[in-house]
């Protein structure tokens, strides 16, 4: 009868040892064979008609290892659910064993060592006592004012008058890399790019008017455009933000064509277009509506900014041990490509980051009986259509949304995406119900700033 024990050899680090004796292979390893006798295929012997004894010459060692090992997996397996053991990964088979010693003419006892790795118990990082903010963003008049040329923009009429003749004229234009004198450099950056001549500085504007299709500026970006512009028209060319050096060079700006776009008016057949939904009748409406989108806007940001501070308040004062030392060796060896030492050691702290913050999410799933319904799956294949569609749909019920959602609930691949989204969501939702964050209010400009200088300090 097998037997199996377990030691502790480290921190949340075990061996566990399965002996087998010969009544727990030999009737298994005696069944293989006539199943195989049943199937093989020999020359000069009927299918099925194989002598027993030729079947255990041909294939004998072969199957009573496969069998042994068969019954030492069985027995660890069946011991680990009895003992409801919580691993990582998979036990690992330590060094000791060799598949070598088990010999078919010689059924005796064989035993197999292997090293878990156990996972800890933990308790959730204290949220209802962490220091977090939620910014309020403040929605300006010249926001406002900003948004609602950008809409009387985007629905005005294009004209193309031949000059340029002030601030309000669309540039279509090629940057060429050049000298100082508008030559050529060869091989150098070639880009169209479209503009309003109010993005540059305003010393530099009227080097614009009066000029038409194919004339063309020499100037340097660090000299024609303030910072904000600077930076855009730099990642534009494939330059870093900041590439000071990229800013001084030179570029001749050719014009390819002059667009000018008459605003479209604030009346009530714009604010249908613009707002659909809503039944807008006045300018003040219409600006309070556009408010309420820009706050909704910045609202949804803050929030992504305090589930940003949750996770590294979870992350960083959830203290959880690690059997460091068996994890190592998994990495090392129980991947399908073996690693080096130094992939090892470079690799782990990103890996057991990653791991806590998946035991985290798996102890507030558990512990708070977060669950994934059908519904919940259909309804984000339905977000995902309305998404790719951009809004084009009109609503969610029509039938063959429905059918669509159905499909894709059978896509296995989709499913198991769908649900660790909606799970991270709904452990994120839980986490807000649990923290008591100050209020603050705070420009766009600071809040934007914050944003920035976070993402630095993350990469």
């Amino acid at each position: 009868m097998a037997t199996v024990t377990r030691e502790n050899i480290g921190l949340l680090n075990d061996k566990i040892t399965v002996k087998v004796e010969k009544g727990d292979y030999l009737p298994s390893f005696e069944k293989a064979l006539k199943e195989y006798g049943k199937k093989a295929n020999i020359p000069g012997f009927r299918k099925g008609m194989v002598p027993t004894s030729l079947i255990k010459k041909m294939y004998g060692s072969s199957v009573f290892a496969d069998e042994v090992l068969r019954s030492v997996e069985k027995e660890l397996t069946t011991y680990m659910q009895t003992e409801k053991l919580e691993i990582f990964a998979q036990p690992l088979p330590l060094p000791e064993n060799d598949a070598r010693q088990i010999d078919m003419s010689k059924p005796i006892e064989y035993a197999f060592t292997f090293e878990v790795g156990l996972k800890p118990d933990f308790a959730i990082a204290d949220l209802p006592n962490a220091k977090l903010t939620r910014y309020k963003v403040d929605v300006t008049e010249e926001m406002i004012n900003e948004e609602v040329e950008r809409l009387q923009i985007r629905n005005g009429n294009m004209t193309e008058p031949e000059t340029v003749s002030g601030d309000e004229n669309v540039l279509n234009v090629k940057f060429i890399e050049s000298d100082e004198i508008g030559n050529e450099i060869e091989n150098g950056i070639n880009k169209d790019n479209s503009l309003l001549v109010k993005y540059f500085i305003e010393a530099f504007r009227n080097n614009w008017i009066g000029k038409k299709k194919d004339d063309y500026l020499v100037l340097q970006l660090s000299k024609a455009f303030d910072e904000k512009e600077r930076e855009w028209i730099l990642s534009d060319l494939g330059f870093a933000k900041d590439d000071a050096t990229a800013a001084d060079k030179f570029f001749k700006v050719l014009i390819t064509k002059v667009g000018f776009v008459e605003k479209a008016e604030l009346n009530e057949d714009f604010y249908k277009i613009v707002n659909p939904s809503k039944e807008i009748k006045t300018e003040e409406e219409f600006r309070n509506a556009v408010k309420e989108e820009i706050q909704n806007y910045w609202d949804s940001q803050s929030r992504n900014q305090l589930q940003h501070s949750i996770y590294h308040e979870l992350l960083d004062h959830t203290k959880i041990e690690f059997p460091e030392s068996f994890l190592k060796r998994w990495m090392q060896n129980g991947g399908e490509q073996p690693k080096t030492e130094e992939q090892v050691v470079s690799e782990f702290p990103d890996f057991a980051n990653q791991l806590k913050w998946t035991l985290i999410t798996d102890k507030i799933i558990t512990d708070n009986k977060i669950e994934v319904s059908a519904e919940d799956l259909k309804n984000l294949a339905k977000q995902q259509l309305l998404s790719y569609m951009q809004g084009q749909i009109g609503n969610d019920q029509q039938p063959w949304i429905d059918d669509y959602a159905n499909r894709m609930l059978q896509d296995k691949k989709f499913v198991e995406d769908a649900v660790h989204r909606i799970q991270s969501t709904k452990v994120f939702d839980w986490s807000e119900t649990q923290v008591k964050p100050e209020e603050k209010q705070i420009s766009r400009e600071e809040f934007a700033k914050m944003q920035e200088a976070h993402q630095h300090h993350h990469h």
